[in-house]
């Protein structure tokens, strides 16, 4: 296989972790791939930065692909502006990049190798956490993520994260969906998952803005008969800024929670809602009542008692609803995975 590989790399502000970040693609051993760096109105010169490293990398005799920079005038989050570099690709396998990720030179490589059965649409990635350290970015040993996990109570986490990598997850094999820190798609499923209401068509969710928009395309993938495969041997490293480990107990939860800023908090509570809205099977939600009810309940008086600044979710979350049963309406008429299918992937 030797497919058109797309990377979209999705900026804004992005500071220190432009440059390792962009050179690291560059110097991809797999050579059939194009880039498309988009800016978020990082307002800070990023665009000229991003072109200015390309030609010293060009100047410099590094073969570089074809590529494209676009600035936006406006931040249109993470899914409107990933929806925008899907309009401009021709790539059969498309790569969306964070931009304070570091990939390893084989990385596309050994990514696209995880497409040879047709029934993968998407390809999760071994991501090592990136440490920050007076400016420097380290490469670690510690797992940041080998894909989305989904609890029985809906809470989603990173499988492994914050474990030292010792070849536990070498092996490669299906996960429920693959997470949004660096998602590897094959084209065909992205227009298979793609939900157009009018005139507007969107893979990710542009209601969600950012945060989860990745577990709900996931989890739209499964419905519609997708696999999803991790391949270990593609390697990159991530600086996560939030959720250190996949802590399941209440405390730990809470402790992960606070070190998520009032922006993502933000997000994220709406979205978890609106992300079950469109794709829960109530039959197989009512099967997990007790896992699932108290989870709920927790998490709403939480909100209600510690977080008012959280309080304006609930109003734009009403807001949103009607459009997501909208939507939930488009997908539960093409699904092809029913509850008992679906079932196996509740942990």
């Amino acid at each position: 296989m030797n497919p058109l590989v797309s990377v979209n790399l999705l900026l804004f502000q992005p500071q220190k972790y432009l440059e390792p970040c962009l050179r690291a693609i560059l110097a991809q051993s797999y050579d059939n791939f194009e880039l498309l760096v988009m800016d978020n109105n990082s307002g800070d010169g990023t665009p000229e930065r991003a072109e200015a490293i390309i030609k010293e990398a060009q100047s410099s005799g590094l073969k570089v692909p074809f590529y494209k920079i676009i600035a936006n005038k406006d931040n249109l989050g993470f899914a409107g502006g990933h929806n925008l570099a899907l309009r401009e690709n021709r790539g059969e396998i498309i790569c969306l990049v964070n931009q304070d990720v570091v990939l390893d030179e084989d990385f596309l490589a050994q990514a696209v190798n995880g497409f040879n059965d047709k029934k993968v649409g998407s390809v999760q990635v071994k991501i090592l956490r990136l440490k920050v350290e007076d400016e420097k970015l380290i490469k670690t040993d510690i797992i940041d993520t080998t894909g989305l996990v989904i609890l029985k109570n809906r809470r989603i986490i990173a499988r492994g994260q914050g474990r030292q990598d010792q070849g536990q997850f070498d092996k490669a094999e299906e996960v429920f969906g693959v997470d949004g820190a660096l998602p590897v798609y094959r084209r065909a499923a992205l227009e298979d998952a793609k939900i157009k209401i009018g005139s507007k068509e969107e893979y990710l969710d542009e209601d969600f803005f950012m945060y989860k928009e990745d577990v709900d395309l996931a989890w739209r993938l499964r419905l519609f008969g997708w696999q999803a495969l991790y391949e270990p041997k593609a390697v990159a490293w991530h600086a996560r800024t939030a959720g250190d480990s996949a802590k399941t107990g209440y405390l730990g939860i809470i402790k992960e929670r606070l070190k998520i800023n009032k922006f993502g908090k933000y997000h994220s509570f709406k979205n978890q809602r609106l992300m079950q809205i469109k794709n829960e099977d109530f039959r197989l939600l009512w099967r997990h009542f007790f896992y699932f009810a108290p989870k709920e309940i927790a998490s709403w008086l939480y909100v209600l008692l510690f977080e008012h600044y959280t309080w304006k979710s609930i109003k734009e979350l009403v807001r949103l609803a009607p459009r997501a049963w909208q939507k939930r309406r488009l997908i539960m008429e093409r699904k092809k995975a029913g509850a008992e299918e679906m079932k196996k992937w509740f942990k």
